[in-house]
Formats: C-alpha cells, structure tokens, sequence
C-alpha cells in the first residue's frame, strides 16, 4: 500500500442517497480539495481498492482517484476533478470481464464496457488534463465516472441479477 497523506474514511454502501445521484461539480480548486483528494487516496488504499469516487466517502463531489494497471501490467496512479468520460470509439470494440465495487462488497458479476477509455477533466489545481485506459484501467475509467453520474456497476445488470448481488453482499435482506 502506498503511503499517503490523507485520512481513511469509511466506504458508503449501495441504497445511500449520494451514491444514486449526479455529483455536483467542483468550483473551488484550493487546499480542502487538495484535503479531500488525499483523504480519498487513503480510503481506496485501505479498502484494498483501484479507485474510488468522492460519493463513495459520502462526497457530492464530482472527484475520483485511482491506482490501477491496465492489461499490460502498466501502474496508472492519478485523480480527475470535474470528469467527462468520452464517447467510445465503436473501432475500439467492448470487453466483458468481471466487476467489483467497494460500495457493494463481495460479489462481482460479469459486465461490457469499452475497452479503451478517455476522460477529460482537471488537476487538483485546475489544469487540464486527459487520461485514456486500455482493458482493465478502461473498465476502471468507466466505472468511476458512472459513479459520479449516480450509477453503482450493479445499476447496469438486470433486476434479478442485481438484487442476488444485493442480498449476496449484506445490502439487502433475503
């Protein structure tokens, strides 16, 4: 794990408000922002996770943070304010792999994403930035912008599909 500046904060599980709704952007490129990135940082590296959106810390903020290698074993270590996931090329095709998430915890269940991914967005200090992924750094792009919309991986699967998932990770009552 790496060491990191911030503070861990709990993990926000599936049926909390914030995690089923668009986060608000953020306005403010300052020191809580900076605070908040690293306290992020902290959380994912303690719930053993490569990403981690600020809702997912109870944060209506439209932040996320990751670690995460792609399919060619590359480490991408990085954070994107204020997200904007591109349209995906239809040349670049789809890839259906097993998904996990922090906010639901234990089960995984197979999903199609696109295997490459772009996100535009912005530093901690407001400078532009771009960050495309490949394989599973794509699949982790996509599924930390889909969280800042309100959309937890398991929105995505059919109703009985995920309300086995629910049940599976202690969500939901049998």
């Amino acid at each position: 794990m790496p060491i990191t500046r911030g503070a861990a904060r709990p993990i926000t599980y599936y049926g909390t408000p914030v995690l089923h709704r668009r986060c608000a952007d953020v306005t403010a490129f300052d020191k809580p922002l900076a605070a908040l990135i690293d306290d992020m940082f902290a959380s994912m590296y303690a719930a053993a996770g490569v990403g981690l959106a600020a809702n997912q810390i109870g944060v209506d903020l439209r932040v996320f943070v990751y670690d995460c290698p792609d399919d060619d074993g590359v480490r991408h270590v990085g954070h994107v304010v204020n997200p904007v996931l591109q349209e995906a090329s239809a040349l670049a095709g789809t890839a259906t792999d097993t998904e996990g998430c922090l906010s639901v915890p234990g089960p995984r269940a197979e999903l199609p994403r696109a295997a490459v991914a772009t996100v535009t967005g912005f530093d901690r200090n407001g400078a532009p930035i771009t960050v495309t992924g490949t394989g599973f750094f794509a699949r982790c792009l996509q599924h930390e912008c889909d969280h800042l919309d309100g959309t937890v991986y398991v929105d995505r699967l059919p109703a009985q599909r995920r309300e086995r998932l629910l049940r599976e990770a202690g969500l939901r009552s049998s």
